[in-house]
C-alpha cells in the first residue's frame, strides 16, 4: 500500500469526523478523501487519479461530470427543479414519452428517484393488478433495501431485521460456473433446475402468486447472466400461473450490455420494467415502465404511489440528456466493442493467473472471479481482498462481491465513454495487482 497518497490517510481531522459522526452502512471506507471526478477518473485530495472501473455505484455510464449533464443541471436548476406531485412539467412528460416509445408493451412510465423505490412501485403495481401478494425472486438477487424490495433481495442482509413481507419466495439463480443441475456434458441444465424450482414454489404457494422479479444479469450475486432461452422459459412459467414478470434493469439498462435493455437479446418483453442507476448516469432518477392495459387496470383499482420526488423536473431533464448522449455518441455500440476489448483482456488474465477462475458477463458489465484453484473453484476471499487493495494503491477502483456464498467476484463496469487506452491501463494495473497479491 506504499503507493497510496499519504495526505489522505493522515488528514486526522477528516477521519476523526468520520469516526465521530458518519454512521457505518456496509462498506469499509477507502482511506482517501475524494475531492472531484471527471471522465473515467475520480481524484483524491492529493490530486492522485483513480481509474473508476465501477462507474461510481455502477451508475455513471457517461463517466463523471459529463459536459452535457453539467450543462443540463445548471440550466434546469435555475428554471424548474421540484414540484408538487400533482403538477407536471415538460421534462417529465418528454422523458416519459421518450422511454414509453422505445418498445410496444412498455408505453406507460412513472418517474421516481432510486432503484429500490422503482421496485417498490413495480411490486405494489403487480399486487394490485393481480389481486395477489406472493413475490418470487432469485436467491442471489438484489432489488433494494426498502420493504418489498428488501423482501425480494436474497444475496445479503436478511438476518436480524425481523419478518419480511409474507409470500416471499426464492428460486436458485442459474449459475453456469457452479451448476446445481448438469447435463451429460457437465454443463448447466437450467431447464431442469427451473422446473424443479417452480415445483417447490408451487408446493409452498397459497395460490396467490403475483409476480416474479429478476435481474437479467445478477450483479450483486456475482455477475450471473441468465442463459439464452431462460427468460422465455421464465416468461412461460409466469404466464401459466397468472403471474406478472418484472425485470429490474438498474445496472443493465440504457445500453450497458450492448442493447438498450438487456432483455432485448432474448426477445422477451416483461410486464413491468424498472430502471434506475444508468438512467440518471449517477444522479437520482428511476423509472417504472408497463403496458397501457396494466396501467389502466391499476388506475381503475385506485393505484397510489406518492413520493416527495415523483415526477421531479430536474432529474427528468438529466434523463433526457442521458438518452440524447447515448444515442448521439453511439454508446450502445461502444458498449459492444469496448466490452469485447475488456473481456479479451480479462480472458488474458485468466490464462496468465491460476487464481482467476472465471470471466463472465456481457458488454461493459463483466465479472472476474478469484479462486484458490481451478479444480475446486473455491472462492478465495483473502486473495481477492489483496488484489483489490493492490489495485487501489496503483490507482484502480474495482468493486468486489464477497457476500456469503457469492464467491469473490470483481464487478467490472466502467463508463460507456471509456477509451481503449483507459481499458488497457486498467488491465495493466489488474495484472500488476494480481502479481503483487500473489507475492
Amino acid at each position: 500500500m506504499a503507493l497510496e497518497s499519504a495526505s489522505n490517510s493522515t488528514d486526522t481531522g477528516f477521519w476523526s469526523d468520520v469516526s465521530d459522526h458518519v454512521l457505518r452502512y456496509g462498506p469499509v471506507f477507502e482511506q482517501r478523501v475524494i475531492e472531484r471526478a471527471e471522465g473515467s477518473y475520480v481524484y483524491d485530495s492529493s490530486g492522485a487519479p483513480i481509474l473508476d472501473f465501477t462507474s461510481g455505484q455502477m451508475s455513471s455510464i457517461l463517466g463523471h461530470s459529463h459536459p452535457d449533464i453539467v450543462r443540463t443541471v445548471r440550466e434546469q436548476i435555475g428554471k424548474l427543479d421540484h414540484l408538487f406531485s400533482g403538477m407536471l412539467s415538460r421534462p417529465v412528460v418528454d422523458l416519459s414519452k421518450r422511454l414509453g416509445s422505445l418498445l410496444p408493451g412498455l408505453e406507460k412510465v412513472l418517474l421516481l428517484s432510486t432503484g429500490a423505490e422503482s421496485n417498490e412501485a413495480a411490486i405494489r403495481l403487480a399486487k394490485l393488478v393481480t389481486g395477489k401478494h406472493e413475490i418470487v425472486a432469485f436467491t442471489k438477487s438484489w432489488h433494494g433495501m426498502t420493504g418489498a424490495a428488501a423482501s425480494a433481495t436474497y444475496s445479503h442482509n436478511r438476518r436480524g431485521y425481523g419478518p419480511v413481507n409474507p409470500g416471499s419466495f426464492a428460486i436458485p439463480a442459474p449459475n453456469a460456473y457452479r451448476p446445481r443441475f448438469t447435463d451429460a456434458n457437465g454443463n448447466l441444465d437450467w431447464k431442469t433446475e427451473l422446473d424443479d424450482a417452480f415445483a417447490l414454489v408451487d408446493s409452498q404457494s397459497t395460490g396467490n402468486l403475483a409476480a416474479f422479479i429478476a435481474e437479467p444479469i445478477l450483479s450483486s450475486g456475482g455477475i450471473i447472466e441468465l442463459p439464452v432461452g431462460y427468460l422465455a422459459a421464465l416468461r412461460q412459467k409466469c404466464d401459466e400461473r397468472g403471474m406478472l414478470l418484472i425485470l429490474d434493469e438498474a445496472q443493465t439498462g440504457i445500453g450497458r450490455t450492448g442493447h438498450m435493455f438487456a432483455f432485448q437479446r432474448d426477445g422477451v418483453t416483461p410486464d413491468i420494467l424498472t430502471l434506475s442507476k444508468t438512467l440518471g448516469a449517477g444522479l437520482p432518477l428511476s423509472a417504472v415502465l408497463t403496458s397501457r392495459a396494466i396501467e389502466e387496470e391499476a388506475h381503475r383499482k385506485g393505484f397510489v404511489f406518492l413520493t416527495t420526488h415523483v415526477s421531479d423536473p430536474l432529474p427528468a431533464a438529466v434523463g433526457l440528456a442521458v438518452m440524447d448522449v447515448v444515442e448521439r455518441d453511439g454508446l450502445i455500440g461502444r458498449a459492444v466493442s469496448a466490452g469485447q476489448r475488456l473481456q479479451a483482456g480479462l480472458e488474458g488474465l485468466k490464462q496468465r493467473f491460476e487464481s482467476v477462475g472465471d470471466v463472465r458477463g456481457r458488454g461493459l458489465l463483466l465479472g472476474l472471479e478469484i479462486v484458490t484453484d481451478r479444480a475446486s473453484r473455491q472462492p478465495d476471499l483473502a486473495m481477492a481482498d489483496r488484489i483489490g487493495a493492490e489495485a487501489m494503491a496503483r490507482g484502480l477502483s474495482m468493486n468486489i462481491v464477497k457476500l456469503p456464498a457469492m464467491g469473490a467476484v470483481f464487478r467490472i463496469a466502467p463508463p460507456l465513454t471509456i477509451s481503449d487506452a483507459e481499458i488497457d491501463q486498467g488491465l495493466d494495473i489488474m495484472a500488476s495487482a494480481i502479481e503483487a497479491a500473489r507475492a
